[in-house]
């Protein structure tokens, strides 16, 4: 097994690829060793050490590291745990996928709300899951769009201008009742 790595626009998270499906559809976030009871492939990425979280994609796993360890000392052990999980037989998860989907939404705003998950998903979401994370709707309350970062988005130093400069203008320039994009925390 090969698996190849991406450097993300976070420092402090990396992007693996194992050359196979991860999930088949849909995402599952990890921001805690304490979370990720439902997935034997994040408790075993876990266990390396000094991972402070595994967003998992359809083809690919994104990990997170505290900023007292260098890639260089903890990335062939994360090598090594996602290798044995995939020799293992295990399941990446136990029971089903997020929907890696966007938060419903009331009636009155409707038609606004469409269009705004259209765009993310055609325009924004691609282009985040090449970085390895993903973002979604959960609201839109005056004007004020709010979107959950997931993955390598969440804790990026580029975020909040990728979030303003380049999200908050094209819902801008597409929607003219967008008048501003907020980032959440769940």
């Amino acid at each position: 097994m090969f698996i190849q790595t991406e450097s993300t626009p976070n420092p402090a998270t990396l992007k693996f690829l194992p050359g196979q499906s991860v999930l088949g559809k849909g995402t599952a976030d990890f921001p805690s060793a304490e979370v990720a009871g439902k997935s034997p492939l994040a408790q075993r990425i876990f266990a390396v050490g000094g991972i402070y979280g595994v967003f998992l994609g359809t083809d690919f796993i994104t990990v997170t590291k505290g900023e007292d360890i260098a890639w260089e000392h903890i990335k062939p052990a994360i090598l090594g745990a996602i290798m044995e999980h995939y020799q293992s037989g295990d399941p990446v998860l136990i029971g089903e996928a997020e929907s890696a989907g966007h938060a419903d939404h009331e009636e009155a705003d409707e038609a606004i709300v469409s269009q705004i998950k259209e765009l993310l998903d055609t325009r924004v979401r691609p282009a985040v899951a090449q970085d390895g994370g993903d973002i979604t709707f959960h609201g839109f309350d005056q004007g004020v769009v709010y979107l959950h970062m997931q993955g390598a988005c969440a804790g990026c130093p580029s975020s909040t201008v990728t979030l303003k400069m380049g999200i908050e203008n094209l819902l801008r320039h597409y929607i003219p009742e967008v008048t501003e994009v907020r980032a959440i925390d769940l």
